[in-house]
């Protein structure tokens, strides 16, 4: 509840006028069975054709004023809940974009957008009926029983057994539904994560024929959340027919009881009339009131989702007083013992990592797939970190500085190249945003990118679709690259990004990496040796481990992993420019 009241604090007004006017609604409501019971006793009892419409001009203004004040309610109701999902989605978005990698790895990226879409829209629901049906249904019900008594004390002791007895109904139902209602939403977690997992790999899954057992895995995941719904669904279903049930029973025992009295002359046929009004009123509130609980019972689920998520604490502990700037004349990186080890996992993926990296130089990272080349150069620019040891930038561990400053010193080109929707120049500004077309341009020519961008139509303006799909993989890499080039961090990470480039290509863009103007500690992680044969320390991973640093010519002395890699390469034909 308190995610909710959160952000409802700053719809107060709208909170309390909402109810008001569903509870003047609900007290003319309440009139109107005295009304009838008035037209019949004393209008059509006695002849009175003047009276009856004088009481009828009495039912239209109490349907009319009810009618504003449930517009009002209603009016308010959508604006505090709808208010409150739109900051509530602000929030959750802010909250999870500084997650770390840690955390989105532990949510998940399925289960983070049935949060902020599908568990926030419930949520909107959910308060909506509830600041209009949450009091207004329980003062029908009790003003009904409240003003029987008023009719003929005697028979509102009906409304004194039904009303405990729907209690009862609709409180268990609540109470069996809450937990089942989470389990649907994590089951609903799971069918948007094979969905999303289909839709982004399709080609893979169509390449190697994979579409029957991808329907089957879906097909059983999507069995699970439908066999479950239904469960919760006859669980829920069961609040109509019961509470129907007791009050058509209360209905029966009121005109059982009331027709000795009428007969006898005790009771009128007006005081029967509006017992029975309010009976009824009581059912079709309760009806009402059950289409609620089934809302807020599915909103309360989801709110727990969604604190759960606010409870997650961003895992980037920032310093007290973060520090903006280096020291001088220190290493551009340094690792002193780092190791990693993610969460879930049982042992580090990177451990004992010792080097220096000065200014100006040129880090080659090389090893198997899953040795760890990209979990190191993650903790540098802190999307893990490190769990034993010390990662230092220009001579402060990593975890003393300012999260934005650092992140803004080093530049990243991650395995895979990814566009945003816009244009050339809109991803190119990513890196820095006041950079000149001069400076943009001159990336592009440093990524080896320029000649194709001049062909497009528009140049730097030219449009660039969703994750980049009218450009090659290639192409791609080079824009990467160019937009990390445009922020000319002191340290540049390219993380396997000449993987889709030719041989030639890949060489006049490393040709040109070398000769930046600005001169940055560049790190290459690649799968040849040709990329890396020039740099000026080569690191060596397997299994997580740095069984090898030095220069090409030293390793392939030293080193038995490079030496292995740097033969079955060359055996296969990879050049050394």
């Amino acid at each position: 509840m308190k995610v909710i009241l959160r952000f409802l604090r700053k719809y107060k007004l709208e909170c309390v006028i909402a109810p008001l006017f569903k509870l003047l609604e609900a007290c003319f409501d309440l009139m109107v069975p005295l009304v009838v019971q008035s037209i019949v006793d004393k209008g059509i009892a006695n002849g009175d054709t003047s009276y009856i419409l004088k009481m009828c001009l009495v039912l239209v203004s109490l349907g009319i004023i009810g009618l504003v004040c449930a517009v009002i309610a209603q009016y308010f109701a959508a604006k505090a809940a709808v208010g409150m999902a739109t900051g509530m989605r602000h929030s959750l978005f802010s909250h999870l974009g500084r997650f770390s990698y840690s955390e989105t790895d532990k949510l998940g990226t399925s289960s983070m957008i049935t949060r902020m879409t599908s568990d926030v829209n419930q949520l909107q629901s959910g308060v909506n009926m509830s600041l209009r049906l949450f009091l207004r249904s329980p003062i029908i019900v009790f003003g009904a029983m409240i003003m029987a008594f008023f009719v003929n004390p005697d028979i509102a002791l009906v409304f004194v057994v039904v009303i405990p007895v729907l209690s009862v109904i609709v409180f268990g139902i609540i109470l069996a539904g809450i937990p089942l209602y989470r389990r649907v939403q994590s089951r609903l977690d799971r069918v948007t994560s094979l969905t999303r997992e289909n839709l982004s790999g399709v080609r893979v899954i169509r390449a190697f024929n994979k579409e029957n057992e991808e329907i089957s895995e879906f097909e059983t995941a999507n069995g699970e959340h439908t066999k479950i719904q239904n469960f919760t669904g006859r669980i829920t279903a069961l609040m109509n027919p019961l509470t129907y049930v007791v009050v058509n029973l209360g209905i029966i025992a009121i005109i059982y009881f009331s027709a000795p009295a009428v007969n006898t002359g005790n009771m009128s046929q007006g005081e029967l009339i509006a017992m029975y009004n309010y009976m009824t009123q009581i059912l079709v509130e309760l009806v009402k009131l059950a289409n609620t609980i089934f809302l807020v019972t599915k909103a309360l689920a989801c709110a727990r989702r969604i604190e759960a998520v606010f409870d997650t604490p961003t895992g980037m502990n920032i310093a007290d007083d973060p520090a903006t700037e280096g020291v001088e004349n220190s290493p551009a990186v340094e690792f002193e013992g780092a190791a990693l080890t993610y969460s879930s996992a049982s042992a580090p993926s990177v451990s004992g990592v010792n080097f220096k990296a000065q200014n100006g130089m040129t880090v080659g990272i090389i090893g198997g797939t899953g040795s760890g080349k990209t979990t190191l150069v993650n903790m540098i620019p802190r999307f893990y970190d490190a769990t034993e040891g010390v990662v230092r930038f220009m001579g402060r561990d990593v975890r003393e500085y300012d999260l934005e400053f650092l992140r803004t010193q080093i530049a990243v080109v991650p395995q895979k190249a990814v566009l945003f929707k816009g244009t050339v120049r809109s991803n190119l500004c990513w890196g820095r945003e006041n950079a000149t077309d001069g400076e943009l341009w001159a990336a592009l020519e440093i990524a080896q990118a320029a000649d194709f961008i001049r062909e497009k139509d528009g140049g730097l303006d030219a449009r660039v679709e969703q994750k980049g799909r009218n450009f090659s993989g290639g192409q791609r890499q080079r824009l990467c690259i160019a937009r990390a080039i445009v922020s000319k961090a002191p340290v540049l990470i390219l993380d396997d990004s000449a993987s889709a480039l030719d041989f030639a290509t890949e060489a006049r863009r490393r040709h040109a990496i070398l000769n930046l103007d600005y001169n940055p500690c560049v790190f290459i992680i690649s799968q040849r040796t040709s990329s890396i044969s020039h740099a000026d320390l080569i690191l060596v991973l397997d299994d997580g481990a740095v069984v090898g640093q030095g220069t090409h010519e030293e390793l392939l002395h030293g080193c038995d992993v490079y030496r292995e890699i740097y033969r079955s390469l060359f055996k296969g034909g990879e050049a050394n420019g």
